[in-house]
């Protein structure tokens, strides 16, 4: 009861009209950028982190969750009309959702794909209310080694499992880590890596490097790409933007198991939700086989449910995932950590006792975001597509823009916007060269409390560094951790055989 308790509160914090406009605001940016092929929540959410500081905390992080929510509907958007999805997490989804709308049902899958995530987005919100409490108060017994075995867990399966090249995984996790090294070490008071500059005293700031990585390089690729892309014929939903009582019939039982395949990966660090959505569209994929007409390969409602369902219930968890433990499972989630800190704050259980109305209101917001993204999304979804209609150019120079205003507003110094072109060609030149970016941001969050964690287990076991592998949560972490490695190298064997 504690728990609705405090969950009604932040009802009555978020239902004020200015909490509210933030949420649509959230929603709106995030799936309109979304629907932007190549774009996504984790680029909308680094171009609105320097923007956002002059914004109360809660009114900043509930826009954040809108925009993460909102990216989700965005892509899947794109990914059923012109099969082309804009995140990974999408790719799933646009397999039977395209060939559905090539049957003359884009309409239909459309409003599939938003009560799907609807669905999976709404019962993540019911459990995170319910776990995050509860997480919290289980990292209380968190000390040193358990949080350095979190932070280690979280670089292995970020940088070896989800990627498809473990090497290119580690090396750009390495990047991440390095870069967090750099300014002046707050125990000794030394500088590193700091090439006896001043600017660098300071380190390098993670606003800077999220919004370089992750929209600069990105607008660098597109203009390089710009003259060999195809531009791709729009499919125009018609008919009915609703479902029939047997396609619900139809669906609800996908959108269910794909919810809960969805749940448990919110919590896990294993990339997103790319994992869950491939799995939910493998298993319906498996129990169509056995059916006397199978239907996938010619538009399965089923193919689309489930995916779309399990995608938003990983997004949902892992938010809970996020404030409870400070364990990001996504760049987009990393960025928001960071945000966290740069407001001076620490996801965690103290953060359910330092700010608890920050807390429960932005809980409540997702309930709130949930049903928002459901009204924009079935009746209004060619208005999104309408955006394709801007010219590339256009768009990504008004980025590029942001880009550079963003982090100048925030620091005021020539030199960031220099790092921030620097850092943009090596964002560049990862894509170009297939290297996975979430590892980097990850390691860049995660890389001082690994170091902080590491120093305090040492100096309190006067150099026992076998104090790292003592205790029961330690030791599960790290036998997870096995576990994990275990199966995908044995998934990798097979598909390779």
């Amino acid at each position: 009861m504690d728990a609705l308790s405090l969950l009604m509160e932040g009802f009555a914090g978020a239902f004020t009209w200015q909490n509210l406009l933030w949420v649509v605001v959230g929603c709106l940016l995030g799936t309109a950028v979304g629907v932007m092929p190549g774009l996504g929540s984790s680029m909308a959410v680094a171009l609105l982190l320097p923007i956002t500081f002059s914004l109360d905390p809660t009114a900043a992080f509930i826009m954040f969750s809108g925009v993460y929510f909102g990216g989700l509907f965005g892509d899947s958007t794109m990914g059923i009309l012109m099969n082309t999805p804009g995140q990974a997490s999408a790719i799933a989804s646009t397999f039977e959702g395209h060939k559905m709308a090539l049957n003359g049902r884009a309409a239909q899958a459309l409003a599939t794909a938003a009560i799907g995530a609807f669905i999976g987005g709404f019962i993540a919100s019911v459990v995170v209310v319910f776990l995050a409490p509860a997480l919290a108060e289980f990292s209380n017994s968190f000390g040193p080694a358990e949080f350095f075995a979190l932070a280690v867990f979280a670089f292995a399966a970020t940088s070896t499992v989800v990627t498809d090249n473990a090497v290119k995984g580690l090396a750009t996790l390495f990047m991440g880590l390095g870069i967090a090294t750099i300014g002046v070490d707050s125990v000794s008071g030394a500088p590193r890596f700091t090439m006896d500059s001043p600017l660098l005293f300071d380190g390098v700031s993670l606003v800077t490097v999220t919004v370089a990585i992750l929209a600069l390089g990105e607008v660098i690729y597109v203009a390089c790409l710009e003259r060999h892309m195809k531009d791709k014929s729009l499919i125009r939903p018609s008919g009915r933007p609703w479902l029939t009582r047997a396609e619900v019939r139809e669906a609800a039982p996908a959108w269910l198991r794909g919810t809960a395949i969805g749940l448990p990966f919110g919590v896990v660090p294993a990339g997103g939700s790319e994992i869950p959505t491939f799995l939910a569209y493998g298993i319906e994929k498996r129990l169509d086989a056995r059916r006397k007409r199978p239907k996938f390969g010619t538009g399965a409602i089923r193919g689309l449910a489930a995916p779309e369902a399990a995608g938003n219930a990983t997004t949902g968890t892992a938010m809970g995932a996020l404030l409870a433990l400070g364990l990001p499972i996504s760049a987009t989630a990393a960025i928001m950590l960071g945000a966290f800190r740069q407001y001076g704050l620490q996801p965690g259980p103290l953060l359910f006792e330092r700010a608890p109305d920050l807390v429960w209101v932005l809980l409540a917001s997702f309930f709130i975001a949930m049903v928002v993204l459901l009204i924009l999304n079935l009746p209004f979804a060619m208005l999104w597509a309408k955006l394709l209609l801007i010219p590339r150019p256009y768009l990504y120079a008004g980025i590029t823009v942001f880009c550079g205003l963003g982090i100048y507003s925030t620091s005021g110094s020539v030199f960031d916007l220099l790092l921030l072109l620097g850092i943009g060609i090596i964002g560049f030149v990862m894509r170009a060269l297939d290297y996975p970016l979430a590892p980097l941001i990850i390691g860049m969050v995660l890389g001082p409390l690994a170091e902080t964690s590491l120093r305090d287990a040492a100096m309190s076991s006067n150099g026992d560094f076998s104090v790292l592998f003592q205790g029961p949560i330690a030791l599960a972490l790290y036998g997870l951790l096995l576990l994990v490695l275990a199966f995908a190298l044995r998934a990798r064997w097979r598909a390779r055989r």
